[in-house]
């Protein structure tokens, strides 16, 4: 059975988070930039395209949604913790998001989605997309 067709396993511009950790902290302006988004890796086994998503730290049943809609699978979380030490308080807190083309021919109805150990991961179905090319006429005088 033949890979289904995916325009780029690797981006050719790399993630704007991927960017800013490869600059100097810069006495505390890397983290004063950061956009809140969610790290994820993703490949396509055999008929099933899979993404992993670090997470951890989230209720799941509460922080968490996986929409999808035209080919976008959007993940969107919330983090608030709290940390307590010798009379000194640290919060952190924030939402984060991240969207990401599907391949062709996922199935958007056939979509698994667990978590465990701080990682998300999303199993969507392939299938062989459908050949959709046709030659249009040029009409002319």
């Amino acid at each position: 059975m033949s890979q289904p067709e995916r325009s780029h396993s690797r981006p050719l511009i790399p993630d704007f988070r991927d960017l800013l950790e490869m600059l100097p902290t810069m006495g505390g302006l890397r983290p004063a930039l950061d956009l809140h988004s969610i790290r994820v890796e993703d490949r396509v086994e055999e008929d099933t395209y899979v993404l992993r998503a670090e997470l951890p730290g989230i209720d799941v049943d509460n922080d968490l949604t996986i929409t999808v809609h035209n080919g976008l699978l959007t993940i969107e979380a919330q983090r608030g913790e709290e940390q307590a030490e010798g009379g000194r308080s640290e919060f952190r807190y924030g939402s984060f998001a991240r969207t990401v083309a599907l391949p062709t021919g996922a199935k958007e109805d056939a979509i698994d989605a667990s978590y465990e150990g701080g990682i998300l991961t999303v199993r969507v179905e392939l299938s062989k997309p459908e050949e959709t090319r046709r030659q249009i006429p040029v009409r002319h005088d």
